[in-house]
């Protein structure tokens, strides 16, 4: 195993690149193999007759083997972070860190796939013959319009969860803050108008679940304006999104048309909006700027009009991180051996997160610290609530 020190290693001194010498993951067994009896446990004879169990009973898996607390984090390596296309090899390092989030947060086993192709097809039958190693799998990184497609054709023959981070992490943190921000500015979901930028894999999902969660006026942008069903332009997906969003209340036009006026802006796009437009909007808005590095709205020109300000970064108040959201999900979903993850799972870990602030909410607390021990727990118990309530868990 290389070390910081090693020759070898170009960066020596940087302490980004020496902490990834090696890479950020390793195997540790969990039995003791000292002697001829320990072998003999844990591997031949004694493994035969686990094995011949299993065989009879496929569902003995859950009591002896690691597959049901085991995710696989699986990306094609074309929309990672803000580096876009970079190749499934330049994308291991990210879903490496991915796997240590979940053990950290959820005590969740992970192993980043890294796949050498971007053809829809062959992800999804390759993710499919790998799924008996796994308790669920964790999409990331992969580009829009093809990560709704996977998506959705694995969760129709999978019976396992599936669940693409890029989309529903997001959505569920930018939830779990927007009711509070909600709550700090005394709004009423149903008559809050909303105004996202961006109709890609997060877009979409930061949508779908404020509709569920009972938004009653909603519009989605991408470059070229609203997403309205008069355009004739959409894709499949934009084209659904438009029907139950711009098309509900009639808005049409541009960014800067439906900003004005408007309670929120969720940016999920990338690109700078302009001061004017943020100028435009109520009293006391909310602003969640979160492209990273450089948000839409940087939060100096945002704190000049809104009351409630958010980013994707680290470095100021209220991180919209989705490390507050996969963790726990996919343990509650684990704990109750759920074969999927619904939208009121999803809504259920939001609802958890916003709790969890209480008392203690402010301008610049409108989310819980992802280093708060009661997060994950928190929201894994929520999720594995909701996942009986909507009959998907069986235990």
């Amino acid at each position: 195993m290389p070390t910081p020190g090693d020759p070898s290693h170009p960066y020596q001194g940087d302490p980004v690149f020496d902490l990834h010498v090696g890479g950020k993951l390793e195997t540790v067994a969990r039995v003791p193999l000292t002697d001829a009896h320990d072998l003999a446990l844990a591997y031949t004879p004694g493994v035969a007759r686990v094995c011949e169990e299993i065989a009879a009973d496929p569902s003995m898996t859950q009591h002896y083997t690691w597959v049901p607390n085991t995710v696989a984090v699986v990306t094609d390596g074309t929309a990672v972070l803000g580096l876009g296309d970079i190749g499934p090899a330049a994308a291991m390092p990210v879903m490496e860190g991915k796997a240590v989030l979940f053990k950290q947060f959820g005590g969740v086993d992970a192993v980043p796939i890294c796949l050498d192709t971007t053809d829809t097809d062959e992800i999804v039958e390759t993710v499919a013959r790998l799924a008996p190693s796994f308790g669920g799998i964790n999409l990331e990184d992969i580009s829009a319009p093809r990560c709704f497609e996977i998506e959705d054709r694995l969760k129709e023959r999978l019976s396992i969860p599936v669940f693409h981070d890029d989309q529903h992490g997001t959505a569920v943190v930018a939830l779990a803050a927007l009711k509070n921000a909600l709550r700090l500015t005394g709004r009423d979901p149903a008559t809050t108008r909303v105004v996202i930028s961006g109709a890609g894999a997060a877009g979409v999902a930061v949508a779908k679940i404020l509709l569920e969660a009972g938004i009653g006026d909603l519009a989605v942008t991408d470059r070229k304006g609203v997403l309205n069903s008069e355009r004739g332009d959409l894709t499949p997906v934009k084209r659904g999104l438009a029907e139950i969003t711009a098309d509900v209340t009639g808005r049409s036009g541009t960014l800067a048309d439906v900003l004005a006026g408007a309670d929120v802006y969720i940016g999920v796009s990338g690109g700078t909006v302009p001061e004017e437009y943020v100028a435009s909007m109520a009293p006391e808005a909310i602003v969640f700027g979160l492209a990273n590095p450089t948000p839409e709205v940087h939060p100096d020109i945002a704190h000049k009009y809104a009351r409630v300000v958010a980013t994707g970064r680290s470095d100021f108040p209220n991180q919209i991180n989705n490390v507050l959201a996969f963790p726990g999900i996919f343990r509650g979903a684990f704990d109750v051996q759920a074969t999927a993850i619904t939208e009121s799972m999803k809504v259920a870990a939001a609802d958890a997160l916003a709790d969890l602030v209480g008392d203690g909410l402010t301008e610049d607390r409108i989310i819980p610290d992802p280093f708060d021990p009661r997060v994950a727990p928190a929201v894994a118990t929520a999720v594995a609530a909701a996942a009986r309530r909507d009959g998907v868990a069986k235990i």
